[in-house]
């Protein structure tokens, strides 16, 4: 994982698109309470899921550093693995 300063890399602007949801089967009492406030309007869905979206810039000498650095935010910060399912879109 890129995790150093060396000052002969030259560094690129990076912005990732994290999406965070819940893995199936996890119990959702938000979504759950949404899809029934829709049916008391008179709009019927088969499921709801709810997600969190993050968006950050940041600086990596690669688009493979930069992908290393966003799993690892989500791994130990942004996302439970054990409950969590998450999406990275990288672009420069």
């Amino acid at each position: 994982m890129f995790n150093y300063y060396d000052p002969t890399v030259t560094a690129m602007l990076y912005r990732a698109e994290i999406t965070i949801k819940l893995k199936n089967g996890m119990l959702d009492p938000e979504a759950t309470t949404i899809k029934n406030a829709l049916k008391h309007l008179g709009y019927e869905c088969q499921s709801v899921k709810q997600a969190a979206t993050y968006e950050l810039e940041f600086t990596a000498d690669s688009r493979e550093n930069a992908t290393d650095l966003v799993n690892g935010m989500c791994q130990r910060l942004l996302a439970n693995p054990i409950i969590h399912d998450y999406d990275v879109r990288i672009t420069k």
